[in-house]
């Protein structure tokens, strides 16, 4: 087995990213220090800056996959394999995963990935209101009138958007919780009122939190977090 496809299945992070580490000498193979394209067996030693990589744990009961993914700028939503940087190769998980819902090419943040193709219109169905929060830059200073009006409601692709709550955050940022998933609606939402977002980090969806993943770093849900996610559900 290639050496980034083995640290990608341990969880540690995505196949892209093991061959960022292996470049920059923080990986080693039975204590010698690890080359690109590098293939491994069974027994070979694995650390990264010098902590073993275990297997990932093999739960009773669990058939699919669930991650969290803080998706870079750059990589697109999509399981199409001939679109350069589709989000699927840039994870590079063992198990065939597809994203739940989608985080446009040019924003950044917290998305989620499973196996399960049955709890996806569980998760995205409107009726559901699963709340997602954002942080949003813009161009220009923020005014409590942008922020109420966008709070209101905005007509997007000839339908108005929900209400939601915003707040904020700096003179050219605020935060907004959003409780639909239009495409680039944030974007759009805001080019109504003359406003062009310079940068957009998704931070929640509902209880998961974007936390302490680095961009590019992905992880596994908890049964915790499944359980909230899902609260109807009690095997996944």
């Amino acid at each position: 087995m290639r050496l980034n496809k083995h640290i990608s299945e341990t969880g540690y992070c995505s196949r892209r990213e093991a061959d960022d580490l292996i470049e920059q000498g923080r990986v080693t193979v039975n204590d010698a220090p690890a080359e690109l394209g590098q293939e491994i067996g069974e027994g070979d030693v694995v650390r990264v800056d010098g902590a073993t990589l275990r297997p990932r744990p093999k739960k009773r009961g669990r058939r699919h996959v669930y991650i969290a993914l803080n998706k870079p700028v750059g990589i697109t939503c999509t399981t199409e394999e001939g679109v350069s940087g589709n989000i699927v190769e840039f994870v590079g998980h063992q198990q065939r995963i597809f994203p739940i819902g989608r985080l446009d090419k040019d924003s950044e943040g917290l998305i989620l990935l499973t196996s399960n193709g049955d709890i996806v219109n569980e998760i995205l169905r409107a009726e559901n209101r699963h709340e997602k929060e954002y942080l949003v830059a813009v161009n220009q200073p923020v005014t409590p009138d942008f922020l109420a009006g966008m709070a209101a409601g905005v007509r997007i692709h000839g339908r108005m958007t929900l209400p939601c709550r915003t707040a904020r955050i700096a003179k050219f940022g605020f935060r907004i919780v959003l409780t639909q998933g239009l495409n680039r609606q944030i974007r759009l939402m805001s080019a109504a009122f003359g406003y062009r977002v310079t940068q957009l980090r998704r931070v929640r969806i509902d209880q998961l939190k974007l936390g302490t993943l680095k961009p590019g770093q992905w992880r596994n849900l908890s049964d915790a977090e499944l359980k909230q996610l899902l609260p109807g559900r009690s095997e996944w």
